[in-house]
């Protein structure tokens, strides 16, 4: 075991020199605005859409890992570029959908500011779900707000596994054997189809809430030329995000039961797509999606081990929800700390 550690350190030092260099570069470039300012969106492009895979794209790339990369980056790339250029058309030049309207754009940017994405690559890399919302915006954000932002975030995990919950025993109770027996190519075909329509239709919902996470180091209202360099350098990155297939924390996901069967992804797509729904048209507080998609899944795997395994895997099964709730509450944890630093 102690063997296997250290080896697994060895391969992390390309990874950690590189981290250690770019912080370097951070500490010496954040003081110039214009350049802070991409540099900060970059990170934040990368590390909250490759931490945030996960939830919005986890089961369309685990249940599609026999399609070419580019072809689900074409469909997933080209939906992003349609969503983000009616928001700049409909709001005015602005592309957070109204997520940053308590947050206001920074005359200059502080150090933790422009690091704390860099703080969220490491984390991704280290397969820890961390909440996005909080690790990037907080440091932008007040007190009154982050507090909200909280409360609203652990209002849509508890909602999000009393929906799960529900919805999975109804399935189970009255439709296990339509989602368990085998489907012929025809049906194979049309769940294809339906999973890459909900999938469209989660990620849509995903940006509207998510898509400040990254626009908060933009100007609230972006020119032509802002908006062009905004989009493509966001669609080259949920590229890459693609070839690497999510990379290692899309093992959130495949440790979960059966999510890899189309009908199982597709209906967890859906169910996820709504609770988002409801929450972006609650208020335009920003809130973790991370969370709300970690409740979906515990509730969903709490039912199906009730329903259909008993008392067999029920250690397992808590020690799966658990394991996830305390890697997403180091990651809060290290984004209120952010925060506090940022603030002193």
């Amino acid at each position: 075991m102690k063997k296997k550690m250290l080896q697994a350190l060895r391969r992390e030092i390309p990874f950690f020199l590189f981290f250690g260099a770019v912080t370097g570069g951070v500490a010496f470039l954040y003081g110039n605005v214009e350049l802070a300012m991409w540099l900060g969106f970059g990170f934040a492009a990368y590390s909250a859409i490759g931490n945030d895979s996960i939830q919005s794209l986890g089961t369309f790339l685990s249940s599609n890992r026999k399609v070419p990369w580019w072809a689900l980056w074409l469909f997933i790339g080209g939906i992003f570029l349609a969503t983000v250029t009616y928001g700049w058309l409909t709001h005015n030049g602005g592309v957070d959908f109204e997520r940053l309207e308590k947050i206001p754009y920074p005359e200059e940017f502080t150090f933790i500011q422009v690091f704390a994405p860099l703080v969220l690559v490491l984390l991704t890399r280290f397969k820890i779900p961390v909440s996005t919302t909080f690790l990037i915006l907080s440091v932008f954000a007040t007190s009154k707000t982050i507090e909200s932002m909280l409360s609203k975030t652990f209002m849509g995990y508890v909602i999000a596994m009393v929906v799960s919950l529900l919805i999975w025993w109804a399935t189970v109770r009255y439709c296990n054997g339509f989602f368990t027996k085998p489907l012929s190519s025809a049906a194979q075909k049309k769940w294809r189809i339906g999973q890459w329509l909900t999938t469209a239709f989660l990620w849509i919902t995903w940006l509207m809430q998510d898509t400040a996470n990254i626009a908060v180091f933009l100007p609230r209202t972006l020119s032509g030329g802002q908006f062009l360099g905004f989009a493509l350098t966001a669609f080259l990155i949920i590229g890459l995000i693609f070839f690497f297939r999510g990379g290692r924390i899309q093992e959130i996901v495949t440790e979960k039961r059966d999510v890899m069967e189309v009908r199982a992804a597709t209906m967890i797509d859906l169910v996820f797509a709504f609770i988002l729904l409801f929450f972006k048209e609650l208020n335009t507080i920003p809130m973790s999606t991370t969370w709300v998609f970690l409740g979906l899944l515990a509730g969903r795997e709490i039912i199906l081990c009730h329903m259909l395994e008993k008392d067999s895997q029920y250690k397992k099964t808590f020690l799966l929800v658990g394991k996830d709730i305390m890697l997403a509450s180091i990651g809060l944890l290290i984004s209120v700390g952010l925060a506090m630093i940022g603030k002193m």
